[in-house]
């Protein structure tokens, strides 16, 4: 009986400790397993079994051949009572740690006895439990229910006829789950806006509103591709409310959640794409012309696993459960995120729109369409503008002001001179003298709110009195309205004329006679 049968069909230990010693001088496996007569799967499992250990070959010689097949699992172990087949769910778990692989697991079962198979079997139990567990399931679907909805990895070139650029088009591939009925159209991206188009203009092909809408996880559509809680873009939104349905984004990295869509993304390349590939477009216009006939041949065709077209069968199952279409357009509308500036306006394409000045400083949601604008704070709307196309200009609502701006902004000549009208004739003619001594109208402005305010403090009825004294002596000014306050002299009569300077004879003084 040779020694190999001696150990239970185990390697001799020479032999392994030439298989390590030809590892540690730089042989490939292939070399030491032909060197050594053995399977290349056999070096490769020992080498990986001193290597879990840290055995060197220098390491081997100094260990009897019991003491090393311990060390390296391979003699005969005994089995605790408690060991039970493989708990692969419990390895799943733990290959989802980063830095843990299948011989990290392996090695550890063998060092706490939990298993005596090789790598190798352990490999492949582990990938047969697996491949147990990711069984498709049937999915069957109702009429109307679900519009599965994607773009083709394929794109045609669109040349522009006149500057010869070339535009990639995306090509749009909408499917109902129940009749597979498909819908198809070329876009110049996948952006938002060409996104939510080609979901209005499915809807319409179809004739109508299903139950919700399945998309992959589109950056334009689904902000948060979560799998258990994904974030829908805020226009996505409001799409599936004004059509009164519902987004169920497929699971990221599960393409089966959308089988339906793949498949006709793939019938869609087939039959409609890969035909036309030698033809030139130098329109979307001309380009999707072509799709929509041969649209329409895929839908017709008799499908092989239903007897019926798609045509027919959307005839017969979705169209009657698909709910009507809204009577109003969805109008598009993009949301941003912007901060209220210290002058309380938002800026939106280069131009400033106002909101109440209470918000200064916060973050407000703007939604912005193709005529409005619209702030949203806490879910609530602030402020609605007309949109403007002009640059660099304020749109400004009284109400947003602050009470002193909203002051300061309303002043004019004309104001004043109302409000000076008001008070009395002699209060007017200081207003409008005040006007006439200064270059520029709003010069005097500083000038008449300080009058307001003497007006305020001392009553309109002294105010009209200090100017009525001002005017006949020829005084103009705020300074000279208010010293006639301060000293009362006001409440002294005013005389009609004043009197006329006292005549000064001097012997030093010329008179009009000199002069002639």
């Amino acid at each position: 009986m040779t020694k190999r049968k001696r150990q239970g069909g185990l390697l001799s230990m020479e032999k392994f400790r030439e298989i390590l010693r030809l590892h540690e001088l730089g042989y490939s496996q292939c070399a030491i397993a032909q060197s050594c007569a053995v399977a290349r799967s056999t070096v490769q499992d020992y080498i990986r079994r001193a290597s879990a250990k840290g055995l060197s070959y220098e390491q081997l010689n100094k260990l009897s051949d019991s003491e090393a097949q311990e060390q390296l699992g391979k003699g005969k172990r005994k089995v605790t009572q408690s060991a039970e087949p493989i708990d692969f769910a419990r390895v799943d778990l733990e290959l989802q740690r980063k830095g843990v692989t299948l011989a990290l697991l392996w090695q550890e079962g063998l060092d706490k006895q939990q298993w005596q198979c090789s790598y190798g079997t352990f490999c492949r139990r582990y990938n047969q439990w697996r491949g147990q567990k990711q069984l498709s399931m049937r999915q069957v679907y109702r009429g109307g229910e679900k519009l599965f909805v994607d773009y083709c990895g394929l794109t045609i070139p669109v040349v522009h006829p006149k500057t010869g650029e070339v535009n990639s088009a995306q090509i749009f591939v909408a499917c109902l789950g129940a009749s597979n009925y498909t819908y198809a159209e070329a876009t110049p991206s996948q952006e938002l806006s060409h996104w939510i188009g080609a979901h209005q203009r499915a809807l319409a092909f179809l004739g109508g509103v299903p139950e919700c809408i399945v998309p992959d996880n589109l950056k334009s559509g689904v902000t948060d591709p979560c799998r258990y809680e994904p974030g829908v873009n805020r226009s996505y939104q409001e799409f599936a409310e004004h059509y009164s349905l519902a987004i169920i984004p497929a699971r990221p990295s599960k393409p089966r959640d959308k089988a339906k869509v793949e498949k006709a993304v793939q019938e869609v390349e087939r039959q409609i794409l890969a035909p036309v590939r030698h033809e030139q477009f130098t329109s979307f216009t001309d380009l999707n012309a072509t799709i929509a006939i041969r649209l329409k041949r895929l839908n017709e065709r008799v499908m092989h696993g239903y007897g019926l077209s798609r045509q027919a069968l959307f005839e017969q199952v979705d169209k009657p459960a698909l709910k009507p279409l809204p009577t109003q357009q969805f109008v598009f509308a993009r949301w941003k995120t912007a901060k209220v500036n210290l002058d309380y306006h938002i800026e939106v394409e280069r131009h400033y729109y106002s909101v109440p000045y209470w918000f200064v400083q916060r973050e407000v949601r703007v939604k912005v369409s193709e005529q409005l604008i619209e702030v949203f704070h806490d879910g609530k709307r602030l402020a609605c503008h007309e949109r403007s196309r002009v640059s660099y200009r304020h749109t400004t609502l009284p109400d947003h002001m602050p009470p002193e701006h909203w002051a300061y902004k309303r002043q004019s000549k004309e104001r004043f001179l109302a409000w000076a009208q008001q008070i009395g004739p002699h209060t007017q003619a200081q207003v409008q003298a005040i006007f006439d001594r200064k270059d520029h109208e709003e010069q005097a402005f500083r000038s008449i709110r300080g009058l307001q305010r003497l007006g305020q403090q001392s009553g309109s009825d002294r105010l009209e009195a200090a100017c009525q004294r001002a005017n006949v002596f020829g005084m103009v000014g705020l300074r000279r309205v208010r010293s006639i306050l301060d000293t009362h002299l006001d409440c002294e009569p005013v005389p009609t004329q004043p009197d006329p300077a006292p005549v000064v004879e001097h012997a030093n003084v010329r008179g009009p006679l000199y002069y002639h």
